[in-house]
């Protein structure tokens, strides 16, 4: 995954998009913000409208590993 930070996010989380991910508008893809303890996760659509999804690392890493096929 390329990592791009998200313009104009005010908030402490280093938020990043995969590049592998922009759809017909642009926009179409969730963005993640990780952190030592927690995976914070977004609607990249509505980056400050929606409350956001955390996670453990363990379970980010088992989603992302089966998500792949891993």
């Amino acid at each position: 995954m390329i990592r791009k930070a998200s313009a104009g996010d005010s908030t402490e989380l280093e938020w990043f998009k995969s590049s592998y991910s922009d759809g017909p508008d642009g926009n179409s893809c969730i963005e993640i913000a990780p952190t030592p303890t927690t995976i914070h996760v977004r609607d990249s659509k509505h980056p400050t409208d929606a409350p956001h999804l955390t996670f453990p690392p363990t379970t980010w890493t088992t989603f992302v590993s089966y998500a792949a096929g891993e």
